[in-house]
């Protein structure tokens, strides 16, 4: 990973010679914290959601990030903007959403039922701060994506190796690696998917925003489930073919009139 962050350091300082950023170190710092503490937050509610609960909880993340976006950026957006914003995330909700199976969940140690979803609450509350944050540092800052991709691992590098520290993981990591040493491929694979996947999520927020990356990646898991409808043959309920003309209703408008804001 630190290899990955050298390798976009060299990038940005001798290719590219970008100008140099403004951005004060705490609002990198806030903002790499609200991330992980909101992907933390996701995680950890797996514990006591199923796996469609918490994808579907995920998918209402513009909402917040436009919000928190107004409250903490200033940003200032027309009412159907988040009329077309809402007609995404219904759509998402309404394709991925899943009849709940009639069984009880007994709770053997007086487990607080709604944990989960409150942990879900949680995460899209610092998705918003995260999406506010950033918003406020394209907007005052003018910053470059890769300056802001560069800072972010950065902080995000050491707020997790504090965590890792603090909790005592490091060392169920490293028994863990030694146990599976097979698995040390996969992790510098998935580094790598992710070092590129991260240029076009940056490149998303200099250029139109966080809200419109939050709007990208909630309806990227929409499309991935809709190819493998007509890849694989897979049926489609009534309710998520509503779903689906939510969602591309939501977009087409928010293509066509959402371009100046």
């Amino acid at each position: 990973m630190e290899k990955m962050i050298d390798l976009h350091l060299f990038y940005l300082l001798i290719i590219r010679k970008t100008h140099r950023d403004a951005t004060p170190s705490k609002m990198y710092a806030f903002s790499s914290f609200t991330y992980l503490f909101a992907m933390l937050s996701s995680n950890y509610a797996l514990e006591f959601v199923s796996y469609p609960m918490q994808v579907l909880g995920k998918s209402a993340k513009p909402v917040p990030v436009m919000l928190l976006g107004v409250l903490i950026a200033r940003k200032r957006y027309p009412l159907k903007k988040y009329l077309y914003v809402l007609l995404i995330v219904f759509g998402v909700v309404l394709f991925m959403y899943k009849e709940p199976k009639q069984t009880t969940k007994a709770t053997e140690d007086g487990e607080i039922y709604g944990i989960g979803e409150f942990l879900l609450f949680v995460s899209l509350v610092f998705d918003g701060l995260t999406g506010g944050i950033q918003d406020s540092i394209r907007d005052k800052h003018k910053v470059q994506a890769y300056h802001m991709m560069f800072a972010m691992n950065i902080w995000s590098c050491l707020w997790a190796f504090i965590g890792i520290l603090a909790t005592g993981e490091l060392y169920g990591f490293i028994d863990f690696l030694q146990t599976y040493p097979d698995v040390i491929s996969k992790i510098i694979l998935l580094s790598l998917t992710g070092a590129v996947g991260q240029n076009f999520i940056f490149l998303t927020i200099e250029w139109f925003g966080p809200l419109t990356c939050s709007i990208v990646t909630t309806t990227r898991k929409f499309f991935t489930i809709l190819c493998s409808i007509f890849i694989f043959g897979n049926p489609i309920t009534i309710r998520q073919m509503f779903g689906t003309v939510l969602v591309f209703l939501g977009l087409f408008l928010e293509q066509l009139h959402g371009k100046k804001h």
